[in-house]
């Protein structure tokens, strides 16, 4: 089996169906706690899946698929700060080794093509054995073994920062990597518990293009220099932005039923265009106009479901006006989330819930609002808060002073930001405006939002998903304290003790119901040091061609690629 959906990722604003991290985006004053129940009988049940599953042998053997990509990324390691988007996710999925597949409600198991079997071998300390696939080999020939394993703990968890890590969480506890019973046998003991050790070495890379911190940087930018997957990638375009991945024919696997994938990176428009065009075979529709155009589109059908997906915007606390943190609360009260989420949701047909949580949603066991007062709308709340920091008011419309400067704020948005995001933006820009706090929205091109904006801080307010994120162990990089010159997921650089103690302690407690109440504990936390202003829990909602079988929305869980293909 093959996963296609990553552990954890970023997405804009734009078209996002499949972190680390990040996706491009692409009124009412009701409590948050209230809009979020209200809106919640809608929403497909967590962990909804609609693929069009079928048996792969059934299907046609050969053919391509044609697929977007939100942006064009050159970094093609997901373990670089830069390259940990759920584009990057989609690419390593179909090349590297996967060890790990989640089930529609997000239980992973181990993938037979890599794994013979992982499992806790110890408690004291915990000691995971994994125990590889003879038959699983790097396409240099190397089979996969402790060397790779070592290769990217010292790359990810040894505190390093020559290597540009995105997310070091759970790596950071491993205490040693070591060769087992044979060479097909890897050790990974760790020096204190890690409760989802299953989401580590998922993507595996090779040591033999990982294993300096050169290699790690420079070594994938605009190629895939090494794989072990059921494709491989056979072109790396970045004139036309487009990767494309032909069947591997050393694979030791089933037998993928495509020939070829092509991802192309497209804006929003441009994407929609294609796909009513016949050049793509799935695209978003997870939006009012979208789900207009695509609805009954000819020999095309909606897949809809339930993902681990969340919309938020970013505060950047690393200087300037939302240092403090009476600015940040402010501009939490002064935003009526209720009034974004009825535009995010007219004209769909489910719903979208608020979100009172940054670490569960709506619909996931867990689940609990601590959004009261933080996140509800109190613009006269946000005023006094503002007085209290020291920013004057001048009269409506006006931004306010302190010390002859205006309170400003650079809200940061993608090209690729599509018009559900762009008019998120305008009316915070304008909920922003009835405060006195003046927003200037600068549109950046979607190929630098993430390296040039997101990565160095280079922001006020930027809006934005994270997608993936069903294993609770890997938020810790979206909210932990930077350490040196890497801030890992936490663009807005805000974070307390509090919340990296809860953290960490949440991440190490085998016991789910502690666990669960530990991360909701520094969910309360994250709320009152004003880290982002948390919207909504995003829909998922695709076109996709009819006669295409086992692709889709795979809930929780993640594609098989060998599986994915068309109807006879």
């Amino acid at each position: 089996m093959r996963g296609s959906r990553r552990p954890g990722g970023l997405r804009g604003l734009g078209y996002g169906a499949a972190v680390c991290a990040l996706a491009l985006l692409a009124g009412c004053t009701g409590a948050a706690g209230t809009a979020s129940h209200h809106r919640l009988s809608a929403v497909p049940g967590f962990g909804a899946q609609d693929i069009d599953a079928a048996p792969a042998g059934r299907l046609r053997d050969g053919g391509t698929l044609t697929l977007p990509l939100a942006a064009w990324s050159p970094q093609l390691n997901y373990g670089h700060v830069d390259g940990g988007t759920d584009d990057v996710w989609q690419i390593a999925s179909l090349a590297e080794p996967m060890l790990f597949a989640r089930d529609p409600r997000g239980v992973p198991r181990p993938d037979p093509d890599y794994l013979v079997s992982a499992e806790v071998t110890d408690t004291s300390p915990q000691t995971v054995t994994y125990r590889l696939n003879p038959k699983a080999r790097w396409s240099d020939g190397t089979p996969l073994g402790v060397a790779d394993f070592a290769a990217q703990w010292k790359a990810l968890g040894r505190g390093d920062d020559r290597y540009r890590v995105g997310d070091p969480a759970g790596y950071d506890r491993i205490a040693d990597v070591r060769r087992g019973a044979g060479a097909h046998e890897v050790k990974v003991v760790f020096r204190a518990p890690y409760a989802d050790w299953q989401r580590l070495f998922t993507p595996l890379y090779p040591a033999a293009a990982t294993a300096t911190p050169d290699q790690f940087d420079k070594g994938w930018v605009d190629k895939v220099p090494v794989g072990a997957g059921p494709y491989r990638i056979s072109s790396v375009n970045s004139t036309t932005q487009t990767v494309t991945a032909v069947r591997d024919p050393h694979w030791w696997g089933d037998r993928p039923r495509l020939d070829k994938i092509v991802l192309r990176a497209l804006l929003p428009d441009a994407a929609l265009q294609a796909y009513r065009n016949g050049e793509l075979d799935a695209v978003n529709a997870a939006n009012t106009e979208d789900y207009a155009q695509l609805k009954d589109a000819e020999g095309s059908e909606i897949r809809t479901g339930s993902a681990w997906d969340e919309v938020h915007v970013a505060l950047n606390g690393a200087g300037g006006p939302l240092s403090s943190l009476d600015v940040r609360r402010a501009v939490q009260q002064a935003v009526n989330r209720e009034a974004l989420a009825d535009v995010a949701e007219k004209g769909l047909p489910v719903g979208v819930p608020l979100l009172g949580n940054h670490i569960f949603m709506t619909n996931q066991p867990g689940y609990a609002d601590h959004s009261v007062p933080y996140g509800s709308y109190d613009p006269d709340e946000a005023r006094r808060l503002l007085d209290k920091a020291g920013w004057r008011a001048r009269g409506d419309g006006e931004p306010r002073t302190r010390n002859g400067q205006e309170l400003k704020l650079r809200f940061v948005i993608s090209s690729a930001t599509n018009r559900l995001g762009l008019d998120l933006s305008q009316l915070i820009q304008e909920m922003l405006r009835q405060v006195g706090i003046e927003v200037d929205i600068v549109k950046v091109p979607a190929n630098d939002y993430g390296s040039q904006y997101l990565n160095q801080g280079n922001f006020d307010l930027a809006i934005f998903r994270f997608v993936g994120m069903t294993y609770p162990g890997s938020l810790v990089s979206v909210y932990q304290q930077p350490s040196g010159r890497n801030s890992f997921l936490n663009y807005g650089r805000i974070g307390d003790a509090t919340v990296d103690r809860l953290l960490r302690e949440a991440q190490g407690t085998l016991d789910q119901r502690r666990a669960t109440a530990l991360y909701n504990r520094a969910d309360a936390e994250i709320w009152r040091i004003g880290h982002d202003i948390e919207l909504y829990q995003r829909p998922q909602m695709m076109a996709v061609r009819k006669d295409l079988a086992n692709y889709g929305i795979p809930g929780l869980g993640d594609l098989d690629w060998t599986k994915v293909g068309w109807k006879s």
